[in-house]
């Protein structure tokens, strides 16, 4: 379980395909503070560390994705020297700053543009419509791994506001309009539109 609140920027170092695909991960987090087998959240997908260390480079950890996880993220499109935003599970007693998100990804979204708003960016983007019909105005919406308020939507658009620390300390300060993100709705949509079906 995480929260939508980013936590350090990693990098990958390194990307082995195998029966799986291994991405190894450098990152500010001490690899002493986390377990083998503990999940971190990569730009929104939760992953289960299977390796880690310190080098001259700093701390790393390593990850598998499968084929199903790649298909259905933009894990696929990671490449040697790509920044990632990173968050560990939440523990009990945490605050709780953003929002609860689960780390399963339900899908992806395409950035439409991104126009300057004041010091602030909004974000335009465009989700599949199966998933678009579960993302409200002034809801939560979780975007590779960062948790946002959903400022309006129009059919499958949807926008979104960035301030400048936002911008900063994820990987958003770097998206460009055609960009593919990691989509997780509200866990809170997903079960009230279930139980509105029966």
């Amino acid at each position: 379980m995480f929260t939508g609140i980013i936590t350090d920027k990693g990098v990958v170092r390194a990307v082995e395909k195998r029966g799986d695909t291994r991405f190894v991960i450098g990152t500010a987090y001490d690899p002493d503070d986390f377990d083998i087998g503990a999940s971190i959240a990569c730009s929104g997908v939760c992953l289960t560390v299977v390796d880690k260390g310190s080098d001259d480079k700093g701390g790393w950890f390593a990850v598998d994705a499968s084929g199903e996880t790649l298909s259905l993220t933009n894990l696929g499109n990671w490449a040697e020297g790509a920044n990632i935003n990173l968050e560990r599970s939440l523990r009990v007693g945490d605050e709780l700053g953003g929002h609860i998100v689960s780390g399963h990804v339900d899908g992806s979204a395409k950035i439409v543009s991104i126009t300057p708003e004041g010091d602030s960016k909004r974000y335009l983007f465009e989700a599949p419509d199966k998933l678009a019909k579960f993302i409200a105005a002034k809801g939560s919406v979780t975007l590779n791994g960062v948790s946002l308020t959903v400022n309006e939507t129009n059919g499958s658009q949807f926008g979104v506001n960035l301030i400048p620390h936002t911008q900063t300390v994820t990987t958003f300060g770097e998206a460009a309009a055609g960009d593919i993100i990691n989509l997780e709705i509200d866990v809170l949509a997903r079960y009230v539109a279930r139980l509105a079906e029966e």
